[in-house]
């Protein structure tokens, strides 16, 4: 053995070293923080959901399993309103959103009227017409669905927007007046949230949480 070759224990340590660090080979393949390209962020394919924002990407946790059954349960109210009517569409996420140039986000469920097909694409949506947000746990999370979503979908001009608390079982509906949003209610168990976008829709506060529980 040469004095050049690094010993046997090196030979694991390195090794062990490898498997802790990111696979950066990966990472290089990819622009950095603040350089994304639309096109370049519109070509993720990823299992995390993932948002973009001028040139940077926000990575987001896999969403719970309380929060994607209350997302069910929204979802097949929503659904079994508009259909019969023929309304619009809803879906829900991952679906990417583009609120304007160079910022995407991907609500729980969105959305759109009938009259507005045409703001429907394949590989995302020209804003909405509602948008939900299940508020996830974590500081963070909360600031970024109580408040920045709270400005950024009012800028878009999505009409409405619902808030849903899972921490203090609460659903804040908003309406878009003018250029911001105004407090349509904020609805607790024993109550049931209206939308004003959709005059009949109606859900029971307290059966959304229960569907968190099953």
């Amino acid at each position: 053995m040469t004095a050049a070759q690094p010993k046997p224990r090196q030979l694991r340590e390195s090794a062990t070293h490898a498997k802790t660090e990111p696979t950066w080979e990966i990472a290089y393949l990819f622009p950095l923080q603040g350089a994304w390209s639309e096109e370049e962020y519109m070509a993720l394919r990823p299992s995390r959901i993932i948002e973009y924002s001028h040139g940077h990407l926000e990575v987001h946790d896999v969403p719970t399993q309380s929060h994607q059954l209350i997302l069910s349960f929204i979802y097949q109210v929503l659904l079994s309103f508009i259909t019969p009517q023929k309304l619009g569409v809803a879906l829900f996420a991952p679906l990417r959103v583009r609120l304007w140039s160079e910022k995407y986000r991907e609500p729980d469920i969105v959305f759109m009227l009938a009259e507005h097909a045409s703001r429907r694409g394949n590989d995302y949506w020209q804003g909405a017409d509602l948008a939900v947000e299940i508020v996830s746990e974590g500081d963070d999370n909360r600031e970024r669905d109580l408040q920045k979503k709270r400005e950024e979908y009012a800028q878009a001009g999505i009409a409405e927007y619902w808030i849903v608390d899972l921490r203090d079982k609460l659903i804040t509906v908003l309406r878009l007046q003018g250029e911001q949003y105004a407090l349509r209610g904020e609805f607790k168990a024993g109550e049931t949230a209206t939308s004003a976008l959709l005059p009949g829709l109606s859900v029971n506060v307290a059966d959304v949480f229960a569907a968190a529980e099953l």
